[in-house]
């Protein structure tokens, strides 16, 4: 009965290891500790995995902030293999296994919605940069954007911005402000989040922005007298779509 209970838990710690979520935490947790031994804590501040309700009642999940005088660096993370096909202006991208396509959303856009939450609860826009960090064993097969890194090779971009920006009053106050304006670490928290990503990618996906997140808006195109969405963050993202016609 003892062998049956150890091949149980052999299969069961197996699969989460295999899971996303395991997959997620462990990237994350590779990037916060390159953050430690690379960075100087005492100029880079850094805040991990935050939760921000929005004014439109929806969540979002952030892995990283860096908060220095030289700015803010809000970093998503990516653990996967394979290899990678993308670019800066496409809704998704690809991953690429052993001849096995996978799409998975365009991290710039996903990592945007996240930058406009750092924006809409410190209540300024300037001087937040987003950073995109892929970690495991994948291939960029494409030319990537100059914010978009494999390992370790983010660290020297963040180091590459080296004029002050923020008093070391204003870096304290942004740690503060992310600190306590995002919502309560916990499994509350997180099932609120998840909650909030049905609903967003539910049937009312259309309403959603698919490019950065942002609601769509009903607009009208004056020449030709038709109707259509528009995302609200315009001029900013300038993605749009039709308007369905209902049968």
């Amino acid at each position: 009965m003892n062998d049956y209970l150890w091949l149980f838990i052999l299969l069961l710690i197996a699969l989460l290891l295999k899971s996303k979520y395991i997959k997620g935490k462990t990237g994350e947790a590779i990037v916060n500790f390159t953050n430690k031994i690379r960075l100087d804590e005492t100029i880079y501040k850094s805040v991990n995995n935050i939760t921000i309700k929005l004014k439109d009642g929806t969540t979002t999940q952030i892995d990283h902030v860096i908060v220095s005088k030289f700015g803010i660096f809000v970093i998503e993370t990516k653990n996967m293999k394979g290899w990678i096909f993308g670019s800066e202006h496409q809704s998704k991208w690809t991953q690429n296994i052993f001849g096995k396509k996978h799409q998975f959303q365009n991290p710039l856009h996903q990592n945007y919605k996240h930058t406009k939450s750092i924006e809409e609860l410190l209540g300024f826009k300037k001087h937040i940069f987003s950073v995109i960090v892929f970690v495991g064993e994948c291939e960029f097969k494409t030319k990537m954007p100059k914010n978009v890194f494999m390992g370790g090779g983010y660290i020297n971009y963040i180091k590459s911005f080296n004029k002050t920006l923020f008093t070391a009053s204003e870096v304290e106050n942004i740690i503060y402000t992310l600190k306590n304006g995002s919502l309560k670490k916990g499994i509350r928290t997180d099932w609120e989040h998840v909650n909030s990503l049905k609903n967003r990618h539910s049937n009312h996906n259309k309403m959603v922005c698919k490019r950065c997140g942002s609601n769509m808006v009903e607009r009208v195109n004056k020449k030709r007298n038709t109707k259509f969405l528009g995302c609200s963050s315009y001029p900013k993202c300038r993605y749009t779509q039709e308007m369905k016609v209902m049968q």
